[in-house]
């Protein structure tokens, strides 16, 4: 197998949602979990989520996608990422409208004049069985989860990836790190789960707090907003398109009626670039 060593990176962050992305289309190498977690130490790379380019299995596509969290799991889906790799297609080949392959399906993504950049994440999914969880909750819109009656109910909802929205009074006083750990890991999620904590600040304006699985505390998570978005609608506590703020900015979620997809609207910052070094993956082994 190729080595990693040698190839190019680019880290950029959508809202803060810092993300590393490989381009490894010309020549695969395969990204293990144990060189995830190298390349994520601190003072070599930390990142939230990488995104791994490889060629496309379709014709139409610019790149099927692999996605890492910092841990070296792997997720289905992260909106900030799929900004980001839209923004460096659209430089590299001027295609405005790049798309991607990625296990959540297809991501069509739009480059706008201004820099931000929409990414169609699909149609969310609220089976129990596609979230997934352990068994059958009922209705999942709204579920009393044991031993955390004092956040109300869950609103679980799948984008590509699980997630459980709690809405709060006060979203800054929730202790995310400590609430979010700990229901990641809650055995209704036999994936784990992404944790949200959200605060209705308007009928179309969310504040969210977000503990994301297998990468921890985030300034942003795209998907978490689509999740919450969707879930507001659903409950009756907002409209179709709503703007979601988190630590690191803003997010402009749409969930469409004509055909139930979410579309997510927003910024990406290049950081800087750079090669991978023998040193920055020691101990991937």
């Amino acid at each position: 197998m190729p080595s990693l060593a040698g190839r190019h990176f680019v880290k950029m962050n959508g809202l803060g949602n810092e993300i590393l992305v490989l381009d490894l289309r010309d020549d695969p190498a395969e990204v293990t979990p144990a060189a995830a977690r190298a390349l994520a130490r601190p003072g070599v790379l930390p990142f939230d989520q990488a995104m791994l380019l490889y060629p496309p299995r379709g014709g139409e596509a610019a790149a099927s996608v692999r996605i890492l969290n910092s841990d070296g799991s792997e997720s289905g889906a992260c909106g900030n990422g799929t900004r980001c790799i839209a923004a460096l297609e659209a430089a590299r080949t001027g295609d405005m409208h790049p798309v991607f392959e990625s296990a959540a399906g297809r991501l069509d993504c739009t480059v706008h004049p201004d820099g931000s950049v929409s990414v169609d994440m699909g149609v969310p999914h609220f089976g129990w069985r596609e979230i997934p969880l352990a068994s059958d909750v009922g209705a999942t819109e709204a579920v009393r989860m044991p031993g955390y009656d004092l956040l109300g109910p869950a609103s679980f909802v799948s984008m590509g990836n699980p997630h459980a929205v709690f809405f709060v009074p006060m979203a800054d006083a929730v202790d995310v790190a400590a609430t979010g750990a700990a229901l990641e890991h809650d055995p209704l999620f036999p994936e784990r789960a992404n944790i949200s904590f959200a605060e209705m600040l308007a009928p179309d304006h969310i504040l969210l707090h977000v503990w994301e699985r297998g990468a921890g505390r985030t300034r942003a998570c795209g998907t978490a907003a689509c999740a919450t978005a969707v879930a507001a609608a659903r409950t009756g506590r907002a409209g179709r398109r709503v703007r979601v703020t988190l630590p690191g900015g803003d997010l402009t979620i749409a969930w469409r009626e004509a055909d139930g997809h979410v579309v997510m609207t927003g910024p990406v910052a290049h950081d800087f670039s750079g090669v991978l070094t023998p040193a920055m993956l020691a101990d991937a082994a």
